[in-house]
């Protein structure tokens, strides 16, 4: 270690202290004891020009261990990724660059939002999924367009986390050679020492996993963290796990090894005290010298020049190979998205009774010969789910060409590698379950959400339409969940249009995730006509229109009772009730609308209103008003066949006129 690595690397540590304590809010403990191997992966391993955090064959580097920010933004700092001084002052300040967390696009050289334990360890295993299937694609043997390296960082945490657990399952059954784990090991979580919950061999469990697993004694040992990433690179069929033991808050002899280290700032005396023990020679609060920062970026040169020669390189295998350079920008331009909306055969289904996850299943294999780059799959309901992408290949150690990702049961791991499958760039992907398990994935479709990734989520059997299974599988409370998650769109079709309009919206979406809820029993096609399809796209629409000026009354209704409330609306008429039945597929982008559209379509004079959903009644309120009603199921399903809870439940006919009745004045 040269006396300049050694000073870089007390600098991470006095700059990541010193913010802490200014902001007197943060975790010291994993900066201090993890500063050596982040600098020396950064500085000797990383290939990322830090002027264009965008190049596409960059090293992802991931902090999943979120809570150490002021670690990443130490590194961001001096290496000269667009972090000043000033910002990380303002370390976890209002509308500051360096928030308590990581947050993609906020903060310049964050490739991930990250501090929920583990999400990032299950992002990094999709962005090497994605490395893997486009460098097969678009690779020609001199011309290495996608070589890049995924590294991620975690703790003792983020390993007890099951979806680690999820995610390393599939990284090692799909051989992702170019994925590195680096587990900062410091034996302290905030309750104490890890002997107290978490004993386990950790390298025999990543080994029974599929990874080569290689381990470093001393956390400090620049030399030792260096060969062990070398090591990790030369392994070119399986992952690779690095333990680097370290002490959690080295340097702060009142702390280190300690809990106490972990999730509170030093204290001045502490911080005072970590100064001499590095032999810092300024004690004033985020002081650097100049010489550390001309040898940080003395060492981003070497990136800077491969990045010019990548580009060269590019220009090359695009002058050789034109068509993979069409089929390039195909894959991140996405210019045949936007003209679906004109796409006649998108919106030809036949005229007869189907599920709408179906339909979906019949859509997804129309997007497929569009759009080259779409990929997805689901956790263990393919058949179930109407997922296939027929002809689209199974992606897999051997033939990571395949668009059909088969993630096994693991609901979480699986949105979070869709998370890092579009997080990576060029690929569009969608990710599929049962509705009743979008519980067990909510906290990465929140990430979704919160990243503005359009992941495409397609959550089938939605309802007590599930039938025999019963109420474990029927799910009741789910669509108020993602209804109430921000920047999140949840559409629910009532047929083969709307469902071709909920496609479109999430494959055009730009920044918002797309929750296409699906039935599993057949529904009736109300009509095909392409223009309703446009209608849909608004999120809501008048299906059904009344005969006088102003209607007696309004069923706004969704997915499978859509029809339900049409037959009900014929019922009505036949006693002179004349209401208006609406269509809302989606209440956030019937909520984006004008507010003369939707005055057009629910008029505010007009306060006889019932919402009918086999749901919960959560949410309709503010549609239907203090003196609406609804034709909801707030209590959980039952095992019975489909039409009979249906019945049972109240979603008939006769109820929804009866309900109807009851509020018109």
């Amino acid at each position: 270690m040269s006396r300049l690595d050694e000073k870089t690397v007390n600098a991470i540590r006095i700059l990541s202290a010193d913010a802490i304590q200014k902001a007197n809010s943060g975790h010291p403990g994993l900066p201090l004891g993890a500063a050596p191997m982040a600098y020396e992966l950064w500085a000797y391993y990383l290939k990322f020009n830090p002027k264009n955090p965008k190049w596409i064959n960059r090293d992802r580097f991931i902090l999943s261990a979120g809570h150490g920010s002021a670690l990443l933004y130490s590194l961001n700092h001096l290496f000269g990724c667009g972090l000043t001084i000033e910002d990380i002052k303002n370390f976890r300040q209002f509308g500051s660059k360096t928030p308590g967390h990581p947050e993609y696009s906020h903060t310049p050289a964050v490739e991930a939002t990250t501090g929920p334990l583990g999400a990032g360890m299950g992002m990094a295993v999709g962005m090497a999924m994605a490395q893997k299937h486009l460098a097969k694609i678009f690779n020609k043997p001199e011309f290495p367009v996608f070589d890049n390296y995924t590294y991620v960082l975690g703790g003792d945490g983020c390993l007890m986390e099951g979806i680690s657990s999820e995610a390393f399952s599939i990284a090692g059954t799909f051989g992702l050679d170019k994925l590195i784990v680096i587990y900062d090991s410091n034996k302290i979580t905030i309750e104490g020492n890890t002997d107290i919950t978490f004993c386990e061999d950790v390298e025999k469990r990543m080994q029974a996993f599929g990874f080569q697993t290689i381990t470093v004694e001393d956390g400090n040992n620049l030399e030792a963290i260096g060969k062990a990433i070398e090591k990790a690179k030369s392994e070119k069929t399986k992952p690779s796990f690095i333990t680097v033991k370290t002490q959690i808050g080295y340097g702060c002899p009142q702390k280190q090894g300690k809990a106490c280290a972990h999730g509170e700032p030093l204290g001045t005396e502490n911080v005072s005290e970590l100064r001499k023990t590095l032999d810092w020679q300024c004690n004033e609060a985020f002081c650097i010298d100049k010489d550390v920062y001309e040898h940080c970026e003395s060492l981003m040169q070497k990136n800077i020049e491969a990045e010019k020669s990548w580009n060269v390189t590019f220009k090359d295998y695009c002058k050789k190979y034109p068509e993979m350079k069409q089929l390039f920008d195909s894959y991140f331009n996405n210019n045949d998205i936007e003209k679906l909306i004109d796409n006649k055969d998108f919106w030809t289904f036949e005229n007869k009774p189907a599920a709408t996850r179906a339909l979906s299943g019949e859509i997804i294999n129309k997007i497929s010969k569009i759009l080259p780059n779409l990929i997805g799959g689901s956790a263990d309901l393919g058949p179930s789910n109407k997922t296939e992408i027929k002809g689209g290949g199974d992606f897999s150690a051997q033939t990571p060409e395949g668009k059909n990702i088969h993630y096994g049961v693991r609901e979480q791991a699986m949105a979070a590698i869709a998370n890092g499958i579009v997080l990576y760039g060029g690929l569009k992907t969608f990710a599929a379950t049962f509705f009743v398990f979008s519980d067990y994935l909510k906290p990465m479709a929140r990430l979704s959400a919160l990243m503005e990734l359009p992941v495409t989520y397609v959550f089938t059997h939605d309802s007590i339409g599930v039938g025999e299974d019963g109420p474990t599988h029927e799910p009741v409370e789910q669509l108020a969940m993602l209804r109430s998650m921000p920047n999140f769109n949840v559409f629910r079709p009532a047929d083969a249009i709307e469902t071709a309009a909920g496609w479109y919206l999430a494959l055009t979406s730009k920044k918002t995730p797309t929750a296409l809820i699906l039935t599993r029993q057949n529904v009736e096609q109300i009509d095909t006509e392409v223009e309703r399809g446009r209608k849909a796209l608004k999120g809501a629409y008048i299906i059904s229109k009344e005969t006088k000026t102003v209607p007696d009354g309004i069923i706004i209704a969704t997915g499978s009772e859509v029809s339900l409330a049409i037959k009900a609306r014929e019922e009505l008429l036949k006693e002179n009730i004349d209401v208006r039945v609406v269509s809302m597929p989606s209440m956030e982008i019937f909520d984006m609308q004008s507010e003369e559209y939707k005055e057009k379509v629910l008029p505010k004079a007009v306060k006889n209103r019932i919402a009918v959903e086999a749901s919960c009644d959560f949410g309709w309120g503010r549609y239907i008003g203090l003196d609406g009603k609804t034709v909801t199921i707030n209590t959980f399903g039952a095992s019975a066949p489909a039409k009979v809870l249906f019945e049972k439940f109240g979603f008939t006919v006769e109820n929804v006129v009866k309900i109807m009745k009851s509020v018109i004045k």
